[in-house]
C-alpha cells in the first residue's frame, strides 16, 4: 500500500527540540492528555520565547487554543508560577488558569490569553489616545497590590537589590564595554549603589510583579472582557510599592515623553490612594521615589540586556540597551546625589571626554 499524500505530523513537527529524549517526553505527555482537553497534537507551533529557558507553544483545542509552557526543570522552577497564579487570580487578575503541570517534566498546560499584546494596540506615535489602556493597565496594578499580604513571596530585601545593580557593572560595563570595575569606577559605583539601595528600601511593601509592562499585558479576545491579561510573573517578590508603576511608564521597549508618565502615574497614585495602597501622601515624594526604583531597573536591565547577548546568545535584547541608559542619564541628570553615576556613564557611552575615570584605554 502506498503511503497517504499528506501523512500526519506528528506533534512536534512544528517545533524544533534540541534534545530528541525531551522531545519523546513530551509527545507521551501530550498523548496522555490531549483527549481529555480535547487538543489537537498535530497542530502544535511556536507561540513566544521569553529571556528565560522557557518557551510557549500553541496548541488547537475544539474552538479555541491552548498554551503549552516547555520549562526544562533542571533551568527552570515553576513553583514559583504556580503559586502567582494563584495568587493573581485570587486578587481577581486575568491569568491563564494550568489546566495540566506534568512538574518533573516541566510541561504545564495554560489557557490560552491570545496573541495579541498591550504593545501591539498601543500607538507609540501619540501618546494621549493611550490613556484609557494604560489605565487598564493600572486598575490591574492596584488589584494585584491591594491583595498583599507580607510571609508570602520573597522579600525584594537589600540582598536582591544588590545582586541586581550588580549586573550592570558585571555584563554591562566589564563584558560589554569592555570597563574594568576597579579604582574609582568601582568606588563611584559603591558609592550610588549603596544610595540608590537605601532610597529604594524607604517606601511601603506590597506584591511586585517584577516586569509590569505592555508586552507582559494581553488585550482580551473577548471584548466584553475589561481586564488585560497579565503573564510573565513568575518572579514576583514583596517590595517596594514604586516598583511596578515605574516598571510600567519607564518601558525596556517603549518610552514616552514625561508629560504622559507624569498623567499616568499621577492617575495611578490617586488611584492606589483609594485602595488604600502605603503610597506617599505627597505627589511630589511619591514621583521621586519611582524615579530612584526606576533607575535601579534601568540599570539591572542594561546588565541583563548584556548577559542575554554575550552569554544565552539573544542580541535583539542589547539592541534596545540605548533606551536604557537614556533613562539612567535623564534620572541621574535630575538628582544632585548621581551626578558621579552621570560623569561615569557619558564618558563610558563617549557622551563626553574622558576625564575622571581611564578605564586602561588612555
Amino acid at each position: 500500500m502506498s503511503p497517504p499524500a499528506n501523512p500526519p505530523l506528528s506533534p512536534t513537527a512544528l517545533v524544533a527540540w534540541d534534545d530528541p529524549q525531551r522531545q519523546a517526553a513530551f509527545s507521551r505527555w501530550l498523548d496522555g492528555i490531549a483527549l481529555v482537553h480535547g487538543l489537537a497534537p498535530a497542530t502544535v507551533r511556536p507561540a513566544s520565547a521569553d529571556a528565560s529557558f522557557r518557551r510557549y507553544l500553541r496548541i488547537d483545542a475544539g474552538s479555541g487554543s491552548r498554551i503549552i509552557m516547555d520549562a526544562p526543570p533542571d533551568k527552570e522552577d515553576c513553583s514559583a508560577f504556580v503559586q502567582v497564579a494563584g495568587l493573581m487570580g485570587q486578587a481577581g487578575l486575568n491569568v491563564p488558569r494550568i489546566l495540566e503541570w506534568e512538574r518533573a517534566a516541566g510541561f504545564m498546560l495554560l489557557d490560552d490569553l491570545g496573541a495579541r499584546t498591550m504593545m501591539d494596540a498601543i500607538d507609540s506615535n501619540e501618546p494621549a489616545p493611550n490613556q484609557g489602556l494604560y489605565l487598564r493597565a493600572v486598575d490591574a496594578l492596584v488589584a494585584w497590590q491591594a491583595a498583599s499580604k507580607p510571609g508570602v513571596l520573597p522579600p525584594y530585601d537589600e540582598a536582591l537589590l544588590a545582586r541586581e545593580l550588580a549586573l550592570f557593572p558585571d555584563w554591562y560595563l566589564a563584558r560589554h564595554r569592555g570597563v574594568p570595575v576597579e579604582g574609582r569606577v568601582r568606588e563611584t559605583l559603591d558609592s550610588v549603589f549603596r544610595l540608590i539601595i537605601e532610597r529604594n528600601l524607604a517606601p511601603a511593601s506590597v506584591y511586585v510583579h517584577r516586569d509590569f509592562m505592555p508586552r507582559n499585558l494581553m488585550m482580551p479576545g473577548d471584548e466584553a472582557e475589561p481586564r488585560l491579561g497579565v503573564l510573565d510573573f513568575q518572579d514576583a517578590v514583596y517590595g517596594p510599592v514604586t516598583y511596578d508603576i515605574a516598571s510600567l511608564m519607564r518601558d525596556a521597549f517603549l518610552s514616552w515623553d514625561e508629560e504622559f508618565v507624569l498623567d499616568i502615574t499621577v492617575r495611578y497614585w490617586q488611584r492606589a490612594q483609594k485602595a488604600g495602597l502605603p503610597v506617599d501622601p505627597d505627589f511630589g515624594e511619591f514621583y521621586r521615589a519611582v524615579e530612584w526604583m526606576g533607575l535601579q531597573r534601568h540599570l539591572k536591565v542594561a546588565g541583563i540586556f548584556a548577559r542575554l547577548t554575550l552569554r544565552d546568545g539573544k542580541p535583539k535584547y542589547l539592541a534596545d540597551a540605548p533606551r536604557f541608559i537614556a533613562y539612567i542619564r535623564a534620572t541621574a541628570g535630575r538628582y544632585r546625589e548621581l551626578a558621579p553615576l552621570l560623569r561615569l556613564v557619558d564618558e563610558v557611552e563617549g557622551s563626553q571626554g574622558l576625564t575622571g575615570y581611564a578605564f586602561g584605554r588612555l
